[in-house]
């Protein structure tokens, strides 16, 4: 018997999916020129004008982007940003991956585990979302701790730690971190040669202070208190949410809010997620399933009064 998620799919006309599915390499390299456009831009508006307000909305808005580089290390995993597998492999190991320090083969080796599984006990990221709804007392304390830099402390103390052992480490961990050290050095070294050698502090305070909590709401928006966790069927399963241009520069960049298409065809591009969404919307097929509008109603699906 056929799966709900397989009969989803055949929505789509021959033609629709097709069309879906086509890569661009130039809308790929979209994809990075305005992933670097804005971080450029962050930098020379708080380097130009510094002031609480340029540094605090740069903290929060770079705490965007570093989310904006994991996603291309994800569409790059998935070998749908580019036509050319190689290319998709060097664009993440050297342009995206780096930004955090990770090894984006080992992340999509059990990223694609987490497709395979998703609605079932065996998916890897379960832990992420499996206890939702929970009390907003109790979220507040997440994001207290995010906010805080208690998380973002504690994950780059396991980079620190990763650094001080690294020749124990096996060629692809070892190699992923030190192309980490290399960018955030250029990075370094560039700021210095202007002059403004304090904007890797700005780069640093994001991933402390912004990114976990930003990283932690995509994740739960994606999975938690959805209809239907053990569901087979992605709609189900997976939450969709419809934002605002303002919370598309910080929670979900690069159209990584369209989940549920994500995850009935892993094989769009992120480019082509919002067409894919529009053809389907238009099919009837969310009708059963109604998508989320906007973030704050994702943190009230996800929590329980007290």
């Amino acid at each position: 018997m056929e799966s709900e998620p397989a009969k989803s799919k055949h929505t789509l006309t021959d033609v629709e999916l097709r069309e879906v599915t086509a890569k661009s390499d130039l809308r790929g390299l979209w994809v990075l020129v305005c992933q670097w456009s804005l971080v450029l831009g962050i930098f020379t508006v708080a380097a130009l004008w510094p002031n609480p307000l340029t540094i605090i909305g740069g903290i929060i808005l770079l705490g965007g982007r570093q989310l904006g580089f994991f996603i291309i290390t994800h569409e790059a995993g998935h070998r749908t940003l580019f036509k050319s597998a190689v290319l998709n492999r060097c664009v993440s190991a050297w342009l995206a991956s780096p930004m955090d320090f990770s090894n984006g083969q080992a992340y999509m080796r059990s990223h694609l585990v987490h497709h395979q599984a998703m609605g079932t006990e065996d998916d890897p990221d379960l832990a992420n979302y499996v206890a939702y709804p929970i009390e907003q007392s109790r979220l507040r304390r997440k994001l207290k701790r995010d906010l805080t830099g208690q998380t973002g402390w504690r994950n780059l103390s396991a980079k620190l730690a990763q650094l001080a052992k690294l020749s124990t480490l096996n060629d692809e961990d070892r190699h992923a971190l030190l192309r980490g050290v290399a960018w955030h050095a250029v990075m370094f070294a560039v700021f210095t040669v202007f002059g403004v050698p304090w904007l890797i502090l700005l780069w640093f305070a994001a991933q402390m202070f912004a990114y976990p909590a930003i990283i932690r709401i995509r994740q739960i928006a994606e999975h938690a208190a959805v209809l239907d966790l053990h569901s087979s069927d992605v709609r189900f399963n997976t939450r969709t949410t419809l934002s605002s241009f303002w919370m598309r520069l910080v929670l979900c960049p690069h159209g990584v809010n369209y989940h549920v298409e994500h995850h009935l065809l892993a094989s769009v591009p992120i480019y082509r997620l919002k067409h894919l969404h529009q053809l389907l919307t238009a099919k009837g097929y969310f009708d059963s399933a109604p998508v989320t509008e906007g973030y704050g109603r994702v943190l009230r699906e996800v929590t329980v009064p007290i």
